[in-house]
């Protein structure tokens, strides 16, 4: 910053005589402020990697702050009020956590666990008068996920699902272009998501805590993504499913499927959801007018892409800070993102997901309600 302000003010002096720039210093003023504003205190269910990144996120939010964790593992939570200065009073586990009902210094839970603890969870925290932050998939079919949407308005409480996308910048941009009609009627997309998973006893193998596999943990984000893409809901989906590991891949946990959504309008997407192989984070979109082509596209990033009109230059930052920043202003001043991440969204998807596992075992054509 230092620098930058240096070079400024000496073009400031060799431009006397040009009223052009009269306090260099004003122009940071803005960025400079401190945030008065009210700020979100928030809780972790679930210590794990994910906890993690998010919490190392949250030391550069200006509007959320990380004062408590809830976990099943002593130990984490001793490391992590070492690390991030929680205090002993904002410490739970899993049995215990109901008692934040009496925390005046934890405003929300973030829970990060097991997709099959999920609702179960959010119905506690709900329950406790807090809000709730639930990381995607919301739970592990769309009955789950609409009990947690009636459980948090039963409480009056905001339930919103980490879809830390629509919160980053490029992505947020190309929705807007589409928005605004920039690459005409949207015709086509096509979603890549898949990695080779690692060890096979972790949870995301495990039917009862993850509620499948790939599907449920990264094909999830071409379901998202072909939504806020094209700019409408699914009215049919078909989906074919290829096992070559039934060892790793036990019953009911899929390794790779295969899936297509039709819309209302003819638009169509085609899409592939994989544990299997790498190199497969893309998205692209054609419309009469345009296209847009986003590689890697749902990463951590820096999230890379091209549209008809050129490169994507919008700046990375770290996706969960924009995140947590974000759902603070919507938990707080109302302030919606360009697109919802309330639980009713995450419903949506739930839905779409269940019609894509029916559509495998009947081996035809799903109608979405």
């Amino acid at each position: 910053m230092g620098t930058r302000r240096n070079f400024i003010e000496k073009l400031t002096v060799s431009a006397i005589g040009l009223p052009l720039i009269t306090n260099p210093s004003n122009l940071f003023a803005a960025s400079e402020e401190p945030y008065q504003g009210r700020i979100l205190k928030v809780a972790i269910m679930g210590l794990g990697s994910y906890g993690t990144r998010v919490a190392e996120a949250m030391k550069d939010c200006k509007k959320a702050k990380l004062v408590g964790v809830i976990s099943g593992t002593p130990s984490k939570i001793v490391d992590w009020q070492a690390k991030y200065g929680i205090p002993e009073k904002n410490c739970y586990n899993y049995e215990d956590f109901d008692a934040i009902k009496d925390n005046p210094d934890i405003d929300a839970v973030y829970v990060i666990t097991p997709n099959g603890l999920h609702c179960e969870q959010t119905k506690r925290v709900a329950k406790a008068g807090k809000h709730v932050i639930c990381e995607k998939p919301m739970g592990i079919n769309a009955k789950e996920g609409q009990e947690m949407v009636d459980a948090c308005k039963t409480a009056n409480v905001k339930l919103l699902i980490g879809y830390r996308m629509h919160y980053e910048p490029k992505t947020v941009e190309v929705i807007r272009m589409r928005q605004e009609g920039e690459f005409g009627q949207p015709k086509f997309f096509q979603g890549q998501s898949g990695f080779v998973i690692g060890d096979p006893t972790q949870w995301r193998l495990n039917k009862e805590l993850a509620g499948g596999g790939a599907m449920m943990d990264i094909g999830i984000y071409s379901i998202n993504g072909a939504r806020y893409m094209l700019g409408e809901e699914p009215i049919w989906v078909t989906a074919q499913e290829t096992k070559t590991d039934p060892v790793k891949f036990k019953e009911g946990v899929d390794e790779t499927i295969q899936f297509q959504m039709g819309f209302p309008s003819g638009a169509v997407a085609n899409c592939l959801s994989t544990y299997a192989m790498n190199n497969l984070d893309r998205f692209y979109m054609t419309g009469s007018d345009g296209y847009v082509e986003m590689r890697p596209s749902t990463g951590y990033g820096p999230i890379k892409g091209r549209t008809h009109k050129g490169e994507l230059n919008q700046p990375h930052i770290t996706h969960q800070t924009l995140q947590m920043d974000g759902m603070a202003e919507l938990i707080f001043e109302g302030k919606q993102p360009i697109v919802p991440v309330n639980g009713e969204e995450g419903v949506k998807d739930m839905k779409i997901i269940d019609a894509i596992f029916k559509a495998v075992k009947t081996d035809g054509k799903v109608t979405l309600a």
